[in-house]
């Protein structure tokens, strides 16, 4: 296939795509369903993305709903904040795409495409990130609760890009710590624009804590020339020992 993909799991953030992909479009695919659950841990902001989830999973459809609905209120108060600078239009706009769960990179689209911002790191850094003037923060569900409903779904719990939280190495380490205490058993430790001293760390604490590694290219956009699907640096030989898809729930 091209990109050297043979197994692809579309986890869309807050929403399982599954049973919208036709099979007769994945060719020689493998297909795994998946879904990526926004979470807290200590006040912050955490990506726990499901591998091999049963889609139709009642609890979990409940939960991802309650996400979705959290999401929903967020741009409304986003858009609220946005009308008082002068800024208006990002509920219609929002409602215009296609998509289940609304987020922040909707947001950076919406100010981009409107000249508001040059381009999405800048309307990230003025308006969405946390001192940013529109920011607003959001209750998600527990790191547990979200390890636990994945893994009761017939799920794997991999911890997304965990680089990308701004941890120190010893905050870094309490959060694996939690995190499998909790059930997690994977972390991401390859991704797109990931470095390499980064991607050996990662794979290195990923041994350290008997987690397997999984990769993901954090596809986004297509017009983001720096990602594209399956596109990440590869392990090297000491982690592809520790790689997720050695687990037996990867051979179906």
């Amino acid at each position: 296939m091209e990109n050297g993909i043979s197994h692809l799991a579309i986890t869309d953030h807050d929403f399982i795509t599954w049973e919208n992909t036709d099979p007769q479009q994945a060719q020689n695919l493998k297909l795994i369903p998946g879904v990526e659950i926004s979470c807290d841990w200590s006040g912050r902001e955490l990506h726990v993305v499901g591998l091999f989830i049963a889609p139709d999973d009642q609890p979990l459809q409940s939960l991802l709903s309650d996400q979705r609905e959290a999401r929903r209120k967020r741009m409304v108060a986003m858009s609220e904040k946005l009308e008082k600078a002068g800024i208006t239009g990002l509920l219609e706009f929002l409602k215009s795409q296609p998509c289940q769960a609304w987020t922040r990179s909707h947001v950076a689209q919406f100010l981009v495409d409107n000249g508001h911002c040059k381009n999405w790191e800048k309307a990230f850094s003025r308006f969405l990130s946390r001192k940013g003037k529109i920011y607003v923060p959001t209750h998600w569900c527990s790191l547990e609760q979200a390890i636990q409903t994945i893994k009761n779904a017939g799920g794997i719990a991999v911890l997304a890009h965990p680089s990308r939280y701004g941890l120190t190495k010893t905050r870094l380490n309490l959060l694996l710590e939690d995190f499998v205490a909790c059930g997690g058993e994977a972390m991401e430790g390859s991704y797109g624009n990931i470095d390499s001293p980064t991607r050996k760390y990662l794979c290195e604490l990923a041994a350290s804590h008997q987690l397997l590694v999984s990769t993901g290219s954090d596809f986004h956009d297509a017009s983001r020339h720096w990602t594209d699907i399956g596109k990440f640096p590869a392990l090297d030989s000491q982690a592809q020992k520790n790689a997720i898809w050695n687990h037996p729930r990867w051979h179906f």
